[in-house]
């Protein structure tokens, strides 16, 4: 399997930025490895991209345990629901689907498996990929009531926007 790095690496030269960028967060000291390991998991399988998701998961094998990398994915899958239905409800002109009950599974988010703050971070990121300011809003909410600062927060936004460029790059090629 190819590292994250040597993924990267097959980027071309016009997006050396984008792998100066993916070195950055490998050497990413604000987050500590369960977030840093469990952001670019989660946000790997937001992008969809197959093999950035293979990359991804080689370079976290061994660096984060099994309940954060479920989490990680855990988190992409639910987001991958959430942000459109949460999107729809925010940019729908008829404010009466905000009054109406989602009717959709959502029992990771209260049970995740790891600590609540980081599988946040972890929606949080892939939100942002989304586009969904309304579930942005929300996750971010909840970190801050978990005193998770602006610039952990900032981290994140970072892993998300880096990862979905190099899988949109990538697929390109």
């Amino acid at each position: 399997m190819t590292s994250l790095k040597e993924f990267a690496d097959t980027l071309p030269d016009y997006a050396k930025d984008l792998r100066l960028n993916v070195s950055s967060l490998l050497n990413d000291q604000i987050l500590g490895d369960n977030r840093k390991y469990g952001l670019l998991l989660a946000c790997a399988h937001g992008t969809g991209y197959r093999p950035l998701v293979a990359a991804v998961e080689a370079e976290v094998e061994g660096k984060i345990d099994s309940a954060y990398a479920n989490a990680a994915r855990a988190a992409a899958a639910i987001m991958a629901m959430n942000n459109v239905y949460y999107r729809f409800v925010h940019l729908a002109s008829n404010p009466v689907y905000g009054t109406l009950p989602a009717k959709l599974r959502m029992n990771v988010i209260g049970a995740p498996g790891i600590d609540k703050a980081d599988f946040e971070l972890f929606s949080l990121a892939v939100s942002a990929q989304n586009g969904c300011g309304m579930c942005i809003d929300s996750h971010e909410r909840i970190l801050t009531q978990h005193n998770v600062g602006s610039e952990v927060i900032q981290a994140a936004a970072r892993v998300a926007a880096v990862l979905k460029a190099v899988a949109t790059v990538h697929a390109t090629l």
